[in-house]
């Protein structure tokens, strides 16, 4: 059961210990009077705004501005809850404890039995709050923890936040305590990654509804208060759009790969089996693999001595094991073991290997072993697989899902998702056609070696460090009476001075 009321108290040790060991300590002292009533009325403003029945980001713009039983509108409610929460913590040492309160339970149920509340959050019951209570409490741990010093948050120049969601609450506090830019970098949007959780099938629907409701509240104030976002594709850049975030501030950087290691694997253009299509990848329901089992059975029925290696990178989902074992079934039903003449051993042409392992000990390895290059995948967010091969040389078919089109341009085969006799026809047209296997798998290195290396990314980065701070004030701290400790700044305004940060004109994805 959660203690009678909020407390916390000084936690001594550095930020290593108190991440460890968060709110659980012998040291507390219990929150008096007036701190509870803060408490209170700061989660309050913060569970209104995530309760209020308004456009979820990422939803329909209809009533996403529709204020809630106070007035406020969700979003303001929800900020300004989280900044007084901040502030509490900041002067008392921490609220883990109260967040997992009576008073933060009994806050929460009159939060969603408001008027004007959604109804998914009216239904919520008595373990659905405390759930998320516990949620909530794990979510803004970040706050608890003791770097709202000069010497922590302060001392930084520029907050870069490699996520949204509560990875970039830090990049928040620090913003909002010191003026401290944010720049935050999304591959995947952690709004997508909480809807297509499996994780959550588990939960009741209401339960479901305030959780969604807490991270689609974070996010959009996340990227509201951020200097610049730098999404690794368009696919997460038109996420971020529809979760509010201003176009203005968005700058596409594609995430950096190492290439030297599929080097020689690239300039061979001669390797791999001219029969062999290969699959890498997690083995989970969204790459698809039945589709592309069926639709390997159509390009058997037409190039026998085509072969599919499927290939599986370790996964630690406990659930893979299950699938991979009906992959296999459905691939020995469809390709029974077949031998050349009545003494030979049978052979399937699908075979299944684990990275790592005797006939896949790398990956530079694997791509090499085949001509073609399959992604079969119904979900899909920036497949890092594409741009392996593309290093390697190798033409692809691929499912036109997240940032596949963005990331191989004009440099492989796209076909709609859930569509086997589509895959089938675009694996057998490279099959059957090498020299446009080998333009396509060149152009597509020429494309991965310009866009997708570590070294662009690197320079990107550096011109937008570079960037943020010469528009960021310089804060004089004690102890800056060192000789050319900062650059000399500009103290007369003039015409030449940049107003803020944008995309570039003219950048293709302005």
């Amino acid at each position: 059961a959660p203690p009678s009321g909020p407390e916390t108290g000084a936690q001594p040790g550095g930020l290593l210990e108190r991440t460890a060991l968060g709110g659980h300590r012998a040291a507390r002292r219990a929150y008096g009077r007036r701190e509870r009533r803060r408490f209170t009325e700061a989660f309050h403003q913060l569970a209104l705004g995530v309760c209020a029945d308004a456009a979820e980001p990422g939803g329909s713009p209809a009533g996403a501005h529709r204020p809630g039983p106070d007035g406020t509108p969700p979003g303001t409610a929800f900020a300004d809850g989280l900044y007084a929460l901040a502030e509490l913590a900041r002067e008392r040492g921490g609220l883990s404890g109260a967040l997992r309160s009576d008073d933060a339970v009994r806050t929460l149920e009159a939060a969603c039995r408001a008027p004007g509340a959604r109804r998914g959050a009216a239904a919520a019951g008595l373990p659905d709050h405390l759930a998320f209570a516990e949620h909530l409490a794990r979510t803004l741990r970040p706050l608890s923890l003791d770097w709202y010093q000069e010497d922590a948050l302060g001392a930084a120049d520029l907050c870069h936040a490699a996520a949204g969601g509560t990875t970039a609450l830090p990049g928040l506090l620090a913003k909002r305590f010191f003026g401290t830019p944010l720049l935050v970098t999304e591959y995947g949007v952690q709004l997508r990654s909480h809807y297509l959780s499996p994780t959550g099938a588990h939960r009741s629907a209401p339960l479901r509804t305030l959780l969604a409701a807490l991270h689609g509240r974070l996010a959009a104030e996340v990227y509201g208060q951020a200097a610049l976002l730098t999404p690794g594709n368009a696919h997460t850049r038109r996420w971020q759009e529809r979760c509010g975030a201003d176009r203005a501030r968005i700058r596409t950087v594609h995430p950096g790969m190492a290439a030297d290691r599929f080097a020689e694997v690239g300039e061979d253009e001669e390797s791999g089996d001219p029969t062999t299509l290969v699959w890498v990848g997690r083995v989970e329901p969204a790459k698809d693999l039945i589709a592309l089992l069926h639709a390997f059975a159509e390009i058997r029925a037409r190039q026998p001595d085509a072969r599919l290696r499927i290939v599986a990178v370790p996964a630690h989902d406990p659930g893979s094991g299950a699938y991979l074992a009906h992959i296999r079934a459905l691939a020995a039903q469809l390709f029974p073991d077949e031998a050349a003449g009545a003494h030979a051993v049978g052979e399937n042409p699908v075979s299944f290997e684990e990275l790592g392992g005797p006939e896949a000990p790398t990956l530079e390895d694997t791509y090499a072993s085949g001509a073609v290059v399959v992604l079969s995948s119904v979900v899909e967010g920036f497949p890092a697989s594409l741009v392996e091969a593309m290093f390697c040389g190798r033409a692809t078919v691929s499912t036109d899902v997240g940032a596949v089109v963005e990331i191989i341009g004009g440099t492989g085969l796209v076909v709609p998702p859930r569509n086997p006799r589509a895959l089938a026809d675009a694996c057998l047209a490279l099959l059957r056609e090498p020299g446009r296997r080998h333009r396509l798998g060149a152009a597509a290195r020429a494309r991965a070696l310009e866009l997708f290396t570590v070294e662009q990314n690197l320079a990107a980065f550096r011109g937008i460090y570079l960037e943020l701070l010469s528009h960021a004030p310089v804060r004089h701290r004690p102890g800056d009476g060192v000789l050319f400790a900062h650059p000399a700044e500009a103290h007369v305004p003039g015409s030449w001075a940049p107003q803020g940060v944008a995309a570039r004109t003219g950048a293709p994805d302005a």
